[in-house]
């Protein structure tokens, strides 16, 4: 690793209580890299850790950590390694081991062959609890209803990037699961390759129920962003004329059942609900203008959602 040349490759690990499994990846992603052509760095991301994961790191040299103040989770360590990557290539995986280093030449070859903007490893053969390969298996059909991002593993950390699909790009909430989709709905290429996963051997896993949660409704906020991004005025404001209409509708047909047929409505509902279909309506078409306003504000912020403590360089 050489600050003083141009770097050919920069390796994104986010860790969050993963002493133990810290000091074998670092020498297993050394080895991958004495047979890569290439200058390369190394980048440690502490996503707030409070065993010895700091301190191990501490010990490994020549490392860059990025140091995090308390634990803000993986798509915001993944979003400030991005960030100061300097490579013209991103390459990321989980600290716990279970993606093995040795497959990182698989993942540049299929780039090179491919044509490629991205490569995500695909884990055919998993290494996980029954619990988490159901939850799995459930998030892929959604996500080919919803978010439809070719590819097999979202959950897969081991992929392979240009530096460039990050350029004006920020991640937020559980996203990073949804990074290639967001990257094909920019217009980059994506492909994936078939990759061996590793059982955990030191630590406990950090994934449960909530986190599943967490990433459907990411999940439902992703096919917002793909498919109204740039328009939710067209979802709000056309979810709203169309109350509008319904209740607009309603009293026209009150009106007249009441003055042809004699219908009493003094001691009815509907006028009120079809006064509630035109509210809501308003509403739906308020909120569209709000958000309209708010998403072109998101795209000049230029704020995190993480804070770091300090950044060493070993």
């Amino acid at each position: 690793m050489n600050d003083h040349k141009i770097l050919e490759y920069s390796v994104v690990v986010p860790f969050y209580n993963e002493q133990g499994n810290v000091t074998p990846l670092y020498s297993d992603l050394k080895k991958v890299f004495e047979e890569i052509s290439g200058e390369y760095e190394i980048i440690f991301v502490n996503d707030g850790s409070i065993d010895n994961t700091l301190q191990e790191m501490k010990e490994l040299k020549p490392l860059k950590i990025i140091n995090f103040r308390k634990n803000f989770g993986q798509t915001a360590a993944l979003d400030a390694g991005f960030k100061e990557a300097k490579g013209k290539y991103i390459i990321t995986l989980d600290g716990d081991g279970q993606n093995p280093p040795s497959e990182i030449p698989i993942l540049i070859s299929k780039m090179e062959e491919g044509g490629l903007d991205v490569v995500c490893g695909w884990r055919y053969k998993r290494k996980d609890t029954t619990l988490k390969r159901v939850f799995s298996r459930g998030a892929y059909f959604l996500r080919g209803f919803l978010v439809k991002d070719h590819v097999h593993d979202a959950g897969c950390t081991l992929r392979l990037y240009k530096k460039e699909c990050f350029d004006d790009f920020d991640l937020f909430g559980e996203m990073h699961r949804f990074i290639p989709a967001a990257l094909y709905w920019r217009g980059f290429r994506v492909g994936e390759i078939k990759v061996s996963h590793k059982p955990r051997v030191h630590g406990l896993s950090k994934y449960n129920w909530t986190r599943a949660l967490k990433g459907f409704i990411d999940m439902i906020s992703i096919w917002f962003w793909r498919k109204f991004s740039n328009r939710p005025l067209h979802l709000f404001g056309g979810a709203g004329i169309f109350f509008v209409l319904i209740g607009v509708l309603f009293f026209i047909v009150l009106g007249l059942l009441r003055l042809f047929l004699g219908y009493s409505l003094s001691d009815k509902i509907w006028p009120l609900v079809a006064t509630l279909l035109i509210v809501v309506g308003v509403q739906l078409f308020v909120s569209g203008i709000m958000t309209d306003i708010l998403i072109k504000g998101y795209y000049s912020n230029g704020k995190t959602s993480y804070n770091i403590k300090d950044i060493i360089v070993n």
